[in-house]
């Protein structure tokens, strides 16, 4: 019988390269296994955008080139994870808060997890391919065993992936304001991440303000530095010096 080969897919430049090449050079592939983190209930981590394009382009495309797409989603959410309480030791009974960077309790367990249970069912000499690019050399260098990167198999490096993806119309729109994918509510998110929440996205950017208004938290801080609400001072103060310069103009 022969093995089983499941690609990893965030629907960034790099999985969806992988699968293209994979289906260009004809590499044996099962399966492509992607995992939706939550804010809540309801509304997803994903960037809208990207969420758009992950269901409206790029699951519908890459189905019909004969690609079969696992969605997977962890019971818990980001909502579920901040409002938990400390239930133990000097801090027991504090509202948990925000994510520690470095040390994501959402990635751990409202993305591992699911990702990690459903490896699980799989063969255990299950080949997997991961998209990490020809010039990540210290992340390539970090694949163990039965993990492949197609992108270093056939030379292509990350502007060569964004390119591929371009070329097939699957380069996700999050590409024309930052270079990386990522929860909206991430705290590695880059200021122009968050500028772009701050601007198109008023709704999730007041769900953030309304968490950070909750009292008795582990850590104030969204970041290594910055409140929630820092962040969105600072960005007030800006608009405001825009309004006036055009006043004055």
């Amino acid at each position: 019988m022969s093995r089983k080969h499941v690609a990893s897919c965030s629907f960034g430049k790099d999985s969806i390269a992988s699968l293209l090449l994979a289906r260009e050079h004809g590499e044996p592939l099962d399966e492509a296994v992607y995992c939706e983190v939550m804010f809540d209930r309801i509304i997803s981590g994903e960037v809208p955008e990207h969420r758009d394009f992950i269901y409206g382009t790029a699951i519908p495309t890459l189905e019909r080139m004969g690609i079969k797409i696992v969605v997977l989603c962890s019971e818990k959410t980001y909502v579920d994870l901040f409002t938990g309480r400390i239930t133990r030791g000097p801090k027991k009974g504090m509202v948990r808060s925000f994510p520690i960077c470095g040390r994501c309790a959402v990635q751990r367990d409202c993305k591992m997890k699911p990702l990690e249970k459903y490896g699980r069912t799989l063969p255990p000499d299950t080949v997997r391919y991961i998209g990490i690019a020809h010039d990540e050399q210290e992340r390539l260098l970090r694949l163990k065993g039965t993990k492949v990167s197609l992108l270093d198999k056939y030379g292509y490096t990350e502007q060569d992936a964004r390119q591929l993806c371009e070329q097939a119309g699957l380069l996700s729109p999050v590409y024309a304001f930052t270079d990386r994918g990522g929860c909206w509510f991430c705290p590695n998110a880059k200021r122009r991440e968050l500028r772009h929440l701050y601007d198109h996205h008023p709704d999730l950017w007041a769900r953030m303000l309304e968490l950070q208004a909750i009292p008795g938290k582990v850590t104030e801080k969204f970041n290594r530095t910055q409140k929630f609400s820092d962040i969105d001072e600072m960005f007030r103060w800006e608009d405001a010096q825009v309004d006036f310069s055009q006043k004055i103009a």
